[in-house]
């Protein structure tokens, strides 16, 4: 019988089982049923791995949690980034904080990550098994699990840890179901826009670092990005964060409103406009935006929406096309359509419910020796490395809670 089995080979999971072996637990098994081990550290940050963001207030990292925001302060408050920060370094992997406090490996690689949590896995003697699907899980006749596998072993365990991740697939779900625990429905977190608008048509690339966005009561600050789809960047994925519940119900077609100016508000936009028609008078409107954080090309086509001609000169320019310019800049309509993954982020809302499990050890509270981390919990956070940290401190949390019984 291991000590221990893992069911899930991503962050979390091997962050536990690492945690159960530095702290003296032999026989750690990860159990994974894909190809490779660690996959989405592999693909996270474009292949950069954004495994961490420089917050190192739990008060204020907590904000960043639109599931688990209160529930995680004590967690946070037992392991957070200055924390993981450490104990990367500790293991020879330099980082660096990008201007939006993103942390990434020096070597702009996420195969740096993979590598470090692979060694430091494989010297303290865990052991992980690839194509290894999870076809039944039971209590056995002590205390303990029986865990059947797609290869058709049958394992045992005094203690399993399961981090499946995003719940969205039977499979991810399976170890839940089989042992009749409690899980809040999961729904997508981080996606992109549909947005089928003429303003927007072929404009992708295209990107206004400080924008607002809001739908409802729900609202994201944040650079926003235009795709062949729509619209995605920070300023949205957070803005799908916030609202996963809400879109999902609403079918994810709604109204978006859209600030570009990131809130300065009418009055600023104002004395621009009073700027140009001073200091400009004769030149053309659409020649360029009044606010350097605007490409020209968006400029124009906004400009064109507000009735706005390549003959208008400042000048000239009405009261009308004033009113339609101002509500273009600081209050455009957009019509959501559905949604798209983002595609390096697989954040799933829902999983565990924090009040079914005991967040000094992660341990369930309905089924002994039963542990949780990263993202089969009920916690999801905003794009920029806060899934990934809530991956680590849970993980942490579980394999010292797990090695505990081990003495």
């Amino acid at each position: 019988m291991s000590k221990v089995i893992v069911i899930g080979g991503g962050a979390a999971g091997f962050f536990g089982a690492i945690t159960c072996a530095e702290h003296g637990v032999e026989e750690v098994v990860i159990l994974e049923k894909g190809p490779e081990v660690l996959e989405k550290v592999k693909i996270s940050g474009g292949g950069r791995c954004n495994l961490m963001h420089a917050c190192f207030d739990p008060g204020k990292l907590i904000e960043s949690y639109p599931r688990g925001r209160k529930s995680l302060l004590g967690p946070f408050h037992h392991w957070q980034a200055s924390d993981t920060l450490e104990w990367f370094q500790s293991h020879g992997v330099e980082l660096k904080t990008e201007n939006d406090g993103r942390m990434f490996p020096i070597t702009d690689d996420s195969r740096t990550i993979i590598d470090c949590l692979t060694k430091a896995a494989s010297s303290s003697g865990v052991r992980w098994h690839t194509r290894c699907k999870v076809q039944n899980v039971r209590l056995g006749l002590a205390e303990g699990f029986i865990v059947e596998t797609s290869s058709g072993e049958t394992l045992e365990a005094a203690n399993l840890l399961v981090t499946t991740g995003g719940i969205r697939s039977g499979a991810a779900r399976k170890p839940l179901t089989d042992l009749g625990h409690r899980f809040a429905p999961p729904v997508p977190s981080l996606f992109t826009f549909q947005i089928n608008d003429k303003r927007l048509a072929g404009l992708q690339g295209v990107s206004v670092q400080c924008s607002s966005v809001r739908t409802g009561q729900l609202r994201s600050d944040g650079p926003v990005l235009v795709t062949h789809r729509g619209l995605s960047g920070p300023g949205i994925l957070k803005l799908s964060a916030l609202g996963a519940r809400e879109l999902a119900k609403k079918d994810y077609k709604f109204e978006l409103r859209v600030d570009w100016t990131g809130g300065k508000g009418p009055d600023d936009f104002a004395s621009k406009i009073q700027d140009q028609r001073r200091n400009h008078g004769a030149r053309k409107v659409m020649a360029r935006s009044p606010l350097e954080q605007i490409p020209r090309r968006l400029w124009e086509r906004l400009s064109s929406a507000a009735g706005v001609t390549e003959a208008t000169s400042w000048s000239n320019l009405t009261k009308s096309q004033e009113r339609n310019l101002t509500e273009q800049m600081l209050d455009g309509h957009f019509q959501v359509q559905g949604k798209s993954l983002n595609k390096d982020e697989f954040v799933t809302c829902g999983g565990v419910p924090l009040h079914d499990v005991n967040l000094k050890t992660m341990e369930s509270k309905s089924v002994p020796n039963l542990y949780f981390a990263g993202e089969v919990l009920d916690i999801d956070g905003i794009t920029g490395g806060y899934n990934f940290q809530s991956a680590w401190t849970t993980g942490r949390i579980a394999g010292r809670a797990i090695a505990a019984h081990f003495g």
